[in-house]
């Protein structure tokens, strides 16, 4: 497939992503069922299309997208998609789903924008089953922890709404306080795990693989700091020393660490192959 095939078809993507925003946004102000519909559909169509790019991908360069930073972003932002639509069906909870195609979309005009190489990121010889495993454990954990940030930030704004007792029909919409500490707490279990079997298979992989690779690497050390710190986080909640706006706002930073970790660390490590 050409590149320009390939490129219009992401124009495609976020043509209709831009659109499914503005539609999910104005049926939460007017609560317009129609545009909730067509909206649904939108993103249906642009997780389609995402996962047409990826399989298009696949096939021609025999390789799963994710061995670059560049391709990393696009997979973690089909991930969020996916989140959304599994959220719409089975949850039918409307303001997280709107943030979480917001993040997605967001991380799709990145990838949109984002220098690319044409280099061979990973030398065929270096590339296994455990390297794989380990990307893509690590995205899938980022995802999780993308939406415990989605539910604490909501959390937040409920919180204070009904402190300020000006809770209207524009928030009755929201999940309750307790149903946002569930989402939260089942995607900090889905995260943390996830991130620290990623960790380890990279280590693994890593000095069975390549030479002089030290445990005080950027990347090692930023994986090792996110995934200790969220796991000291849920158990500290668990014991009832961290409830409420504070537990919340904790999560909130956790994920701009995340962040940072996911693009800088990556930009400082010594060894780490995403460029």
């Amino acid at each position: 497939m050409t590149e320009m095939v390939m490129t219009r078809l992401y124009e495609l993507m976020i043509i209709l992503y831009g659109l499914c925003i503005v539609l999910y946004f104005t049926d939460y102000l007017y609560k317009n069922i129609k545009f909730r519909r067509v909206a649904f559909w939108f993103v249906s169509i642009v997780w389609v299309l995402q996962t047409l790019f990826i399989v298009l991908f696949i096939i021609e360069t025999k390789r799963f997208p994710i061995l670059s930073l560049y391709e990393g972003v696009f997979f973690y932002a089909w991930l969020l998609t996916t989140l959304s639509i599994v959220l719409h069906c089975i949850v039918r909870v409307d303001l997280p789903v709107f943030f979480i195609n917001v993040l997605s979309f967001v991380f799709m005009t990145i990838h949109l924008f984002a220098p690319q190489t044409n280099d061979q990121i990973v030398g065929d010889s270096l590339v296994s089953e455990m390297l794989l495993i380990h990307i893509s454990f690590a995205i899938v954990s980022y995802a999780a922890f993308s939406v415990a940030f989605v539910f604490s930030l909501l959390y937040l704004i409920l919180y204070r709404i009904l402190k300020r007792k000006k809770l209207t029909n524009l928030w009755s919409r929201l999940p309750s306080l307790q149903q946002m500490v569930k989402w939260i707490n089942l995607s900090t279990i889905i995260g943390i795990p996830l991130l620290l079997i990623s960790l380890i298979l990279g280590l693994e992989w890593a000095f069975l693989t390549l030479e002089n690779v030290s445990i005080f690497d950027v990347k090692i050390l930023g994986s090792f700091i996110v995934s200790i710190v969220y796991l000291i986080i849920f158990l500290l909640h668990q014991r009832g020393k961290l409830i409420g706006m504070v537990y919340a706002k904790v999560h909130v930073y956790l994920f701009l660490l995340v962040v940072i970790n996911f693009f800088l660390g990556s930009k400082l490590s010594n060894f780490h192959l995403w460029v």
